[in-house]
């Protein structure tokens, strides 16, 4: 167990304390009279040293007992100072901000172990009811960090999300289907901007829910659509055409064209980030033009929330003690989607599929559940793999795209089309990007801020079991409150 003040050199009188479980288990909880055994704190990994476990807590001066709750199991560190108690062995702490005491704490002095509290709290674990005691955050802590991510959204520009080098692809909106979904393929990119000459302006993108929509209209017996028509049918055409599905999809939706989500350089990194959020949009263009009245724009770059997270984790990098909330563990928060637990509702269910279902199944629930990607889990709901919108390029290799069925196509089999390049373990670890429901939620943003990563599948330790997930945008709408 080791002790740090945070930034502003403690908060009135309190100390963070770093408690230590280095023996493993699948899963680790922190318990103590610092918090008057009331809670049970998640201990989360500690980074490339899976077995030993860590949680960070405040603590008032004093003298302090403490346990530790492993696979369901109470235990103490027989290497950490220790003292028997009515329920057993517990590990001690004696801190004290007078300098001149000695930390290792009078022997005499009397215990301060709540045994009712401890009673109740053992109870509790034996009723399998102490997943559901997490620790909350005092609502002013949580305006704090609120208020500090805002004024630093508010003071820094898009501007900084410019790489030193680097490319975007764009199209011209008069690039046939086809070819622009092969350019998107062989990129490697899930979106690109598209250019109109005649209007001489950047007039919208083209993403990977394109091709996922216009290859169910392939699908459709009446579809007047062919595959030998991509060859000549444009990117313009599908968009002018695309009103009509819109409403198919969803009858809420006008039938008209969205104008262009854009951002410039100099717009603060809040704008750019609701920008995305209100407009349900994973990236927008920053677009630059030296005239007034928008003539010859330049695009520069392509911003998205991973790229503003990353600015975000760069600067409190070193000041996390002034971000409250950052020590909690992310299922302490309101964010993301959960498989409900027994006996709970949930307004929007966590869709998961099996590797043996229809390419045409995952392609529509991609499409009604409004996400981006869908968990492929085993019979026991473990992880297997994830499928995503961006995966639809893949059927571009070889023209797969022209001579299969949706729905005799697995989910496993169109998953294999992308895997050639890779082994399985460097894919999975790319791909699938996951957390503990006990991971703080520094541990989740600094995951998220990873080039490329716009999710992180929540699973069980051990199991793998598919717990929930966390996108970029529930940490945006969280912090942005």
């Amino acid at each position: 167990m080791d002790s740090a003040r945070d930034d502003n050199g403690g908060v009135a009188g309190r100390v963070l304390m770093r408690f230590v479980w280095p023996h493993g288990g699948r899963s680790v909880f922190l318990s103590g009279s610092f918090n008057r055994w009331s809670e049970i704190v998640p201990m989360s990994p500690v980074e490339g040293c899976p077995r030993v476990f860590q949680a960070i807590r405040w603590i008032t001066p004093g003298y302090h007992q403490y346990k530790f709750l492993v696979d369901g199991e109470w235990r103490y560190d027989e290497h950490q100072p220790c003292a028997p108690s009515e329920y057993g062995v517990v590990n001690t702490v004696y801190f004290t901000m007078e300098t001149n005491c000695n930390p290792a704490g009078n022997p005499d002095m009397p215990m301060e172990l709540d045994n009712e509290a401890f009673r109740r709290l053992q109870v509790s674990v034996s009723d399998g009811a102490f997943t559901g005691i997490m620790p909350s955050l005092p609502e002013s802590d949580l305006q704090v960090s609120r208020q500090r991510i805002s004024v630093f959204l508010s003071t820094h520009t898009a501007y900084e999300l410019l790489p030193k080098s680097g490319k975007v692809v764009a199209l011209d909106v008069d690039t046939p289907v086809k070819q622009a979904f092969h350019i998107l393929y062989e990129q490697g990119i899930p979106i690109a901007p598209l250019w109109d000459v005649t209007k001489g302006r950047f007039v919208g993108v083209l993403s990977a829910l394109d091709f996922i929509l216009i290859l169910r209209e392939l699908g459709n017996h009446g579809s007047n659509l062919t595959e030998e028509e991509l060859d000549t049918h444009t990117i313009s055409a599908w968009k002018e055409g695309k009103a009509y599905l819109n409403k198919q999809i969803d009858g809420n939706r006008r039938a008209s064209s969205k104008p262009l989500i854009h951002a410039g350089p100099f717009d603060n990194l809040k704008e750019v980030a609701l920008r995305i959020l209100q407009n349900g949009v994973a990236t927008v263009p920053i677009i630059y033009s030296s005239y007034d009245d928008g003539s010859f724009p330049q695009l520069l770059h392509l911003a998205s929330l991973c790229g503003i997270l990353k600015c975000i984790c760069r600067f409190f990098k070193h000041c996390t003690g002034t971000l409250p909330i950052l020590q909690l563990p992310i299922c302490a928060i309101p964010v993301g989607l959960w498989v409900p637990k027994i006996g709970e509702s949930s307004r929007c269910p966590l869709a998961m599929l099996r590797p043996n279902a229809s390419l045409s199944s995952a392609l529509s629930l991609l499409i009604q559940a409004q996400v981006s990607c869908i968990p492929i889990v085993d019979d026991n709901d473990s992880l297997i793999d994830i499928y995503c919108r961006s995966d639809i390029t893949a059927l571009a290799k070889d023209k797969v795209y022209s001579h299969i069925n949706l729905n005799e196509m697995t989910v496993y089999q169109a998953l294999q089309l992308g895997q050639n390049s890779f082994s399985s373990h460097e894919l999975k670890s790319q791909r699938c990007k996951m957390c503990l429901r006990s991971d703080t939620v520094h541990k989740v943003m600094e995951r998220l801020a990873e080039p490329g990563v716009r999710r992180l599948i929540v699973v069980e330790a051990g199991s793998r079991r598919v717990e929930g997930i966390i996108t970029l945008r529930d940490i945006f709408k969280f912090m942005l409150g």
